[in-house]
């Protein structure tokens, strides 16, 4: 049996069970409460007992956890305060990513993988431009062209709109509105750094469960700073790689330990204006995930950002203050008090608002799987760095990881555009010349016609790289 893990003390030390560690969690809190802090605690307490972890660092706060902790006034005094006999500083294995290659290895999907229903959100479609764009993948899938990268979705939808009259009787009414919606939403993605996601070599998930040499889990931290500048190509990134996750990995049942914890930091932007499609497979994914063995620990301001079916899930929860100036705040306090089982010590709607930085309320999971009643407490200091890495110290590590040079250098394969341009250029040298006419014109041939519209699908594209990735099927993807 793993020991527990300490997270803060009250009057009496409070405590996560690892074998009820896949149950889920919430970390909940104003800005600037000390979420983030918290978040680097619980990190280093699953590192320490051998359990791998995933999280973004949105605000490159983070990336510190590699470097021990520096003394200082304020956890000198906690330390004190909570009686730390034990307490000393140290970093933690880490391996950097990043979708932009910048700080960290490139981690990418394709767009086979990702599928039509998270590209859809991705791409800002309604209803009707999603059907088109489920049926673009389906005679993709049908032909056997692989829809790897953007220039490949590109060249795809340029191909079924120019001949949508063939695919009418098949596949139903293909809209050129719809295909020049999609056309268009594909250019502003790539506008937003989009195509950097998409892609090959495939991200390997073994990669993300790793322990270093002193059987510690490794931390693994994506680079968000900039990913965050598109939300929807931030929440969409980290749901398709939790739905990989529970796609690949198998069955494990009731575990002494997790196998990973995945952190999902600004929660709210999963669920933002999410269709109701989605919003199932997302409440699917984190009722079944745990028995994988993963557990999903959700980072929000506020609770109420997080739907119902969803937060009924989360058994470990650490409520950080909340304001209560507007009648919304005023909700979210009523909401967040009424999440937790009673304590009858504590008035816990007025003590929300009362917290200090880094003082929460805290219920964890008994060994039955119920959960204990509220108490008020103060989280433990982390032992690594509070606050980010440097340039030179991020640099050296993702020198030294195991995976340098897996990713760093994308591979090129014969997908939809190739395809689509090799048979383009096969019908336009087959095709005799056609007649100049009276007007001095020459009638532009079918070959013609499919050489144009294959080049300005895709010849402002020429030169891409070409990646692959991982998932799919359970939300809307293609195997």
């Amino acid at each position: 049996m793993t020991e527990p893990l300490l997270i803060a003390k009250a009057k009496e030390p409070l405590y996560l069970l690892p074998n009820m560690a896949n149950r889920h969690g919430l970390i909940a809190g104003a800005t600037g409460t000390g979420k983030t802090v918290t978040l680097q605690v619980l990190a280093e307490r699953f590192s320490t007992i051998g359990v791998p972890v995933f999280m973004a660092d949105v605000k490159t706060d983070l990336s510190g956890i590699s470097q021990p902790g520096a003394d200082s006034p304020k956890i000198k005094e906690r330390v004190k305060e909570l009686g730390l006999k034990d307490f000393s500083f140290s970093g933690f294995p880490v391996t950097y990513w990043d979708v932009f290659g910048e700080q960290g290895h490139p981690v990418r999907a394709t767009i086979s993988d990702m599928g039509p229903l998270l590209l859809g959100r991705l791409l800002n479609l309604n209803e009707t431009q999603e059907g088109v764009l489920t049926l673009v993948f389906k005679i993709a899938d049908d032909n056997g062209w692989h829809l790897l990268d953007l220039k490949d979705l590109h060249a795809m939808s340029q191909y079924v709109g120019d001949n949508a009259k063939d695919f009418t009787t098949n596949y139903g009414n293909v809209s050129t509105a719809s295909i020049g919606a999609i056309q268009r939403a594909l250019l502003a993605l790539e506008q937003q750094g989009g195509a950097r996601l998409f892609g090959e070599p495939a991200l390997n998930l073994d990669d993300l469960m790793q322990t270093d040499a002193r059987g510690r889990g490794v931390i693994n931290i994506l680079a968000a700073d900039k990913l965050m500048q598109s939300p929807k190509l931030y929440a969409t990134f980290l749901l398709w790689l939790l739905a990989e996750l529970f796609e690949k990995l198998p069955e494990v049942g009731d575990r002494d330990k997790p196998k990973l914890v995945f952190f999902f930091d600004e929660a709210h932007l999963l669920f933002t204006d999410a269709p109701s499609a989605l919003l199932e497979k997302i409440e699917q994914v984190v009722r079944l995930i745990r028995s994988k063995g993963v557990g999903v620990y959700f980072v929000s301001q506020n609770p109420l950002d997080i739907p119902d079916v969803v937060l009924g899930q989360l058994g470990n929860r650490v409520q950080h203050a909340l304001r209560a100036f507007t009648p919304r705040d005023q909700k979210a306090v009523k909401a967040a008090a009424e999440t937790f089982r009673s304590n009858p010590k504590l008035k816990v709607a007025e003590v929300i608002s009362e917290l200090g930085v880094g003082e929460a309320l805290v219920s964890m999971l008994d060994e039955k799987g119920s959960p204990l009643p509220v108490e008020r407490a103060l989280i433990c200091p982390p032992a690594s760095r509070i606050g980010p890495a440097t340039s030179s110290e991020r640099k050296d590590i993702i020198g030294k990881s195991p995976v340098f040079g897996q990713y760093e250098k994308t591979e090129d394969r014969e997908s939809a555009y190739e395809i689509l341009q090799a048979r383009a250029q096969k019908l336009a040298a087959d095709t005799p010349a056609q007649p100049v006419n009276a007007g001095g014109r020459g009638r532009e041939s079918v070959a013609e016609a499919l050489t144009k519209s294959a080049v300005r699908a895709i010849g402002s594209q020429i030169g891409r790289q070409l990646i692959r990735g991982i998932m799919g099927s359970l939300l809307g993807g293609r195997r």
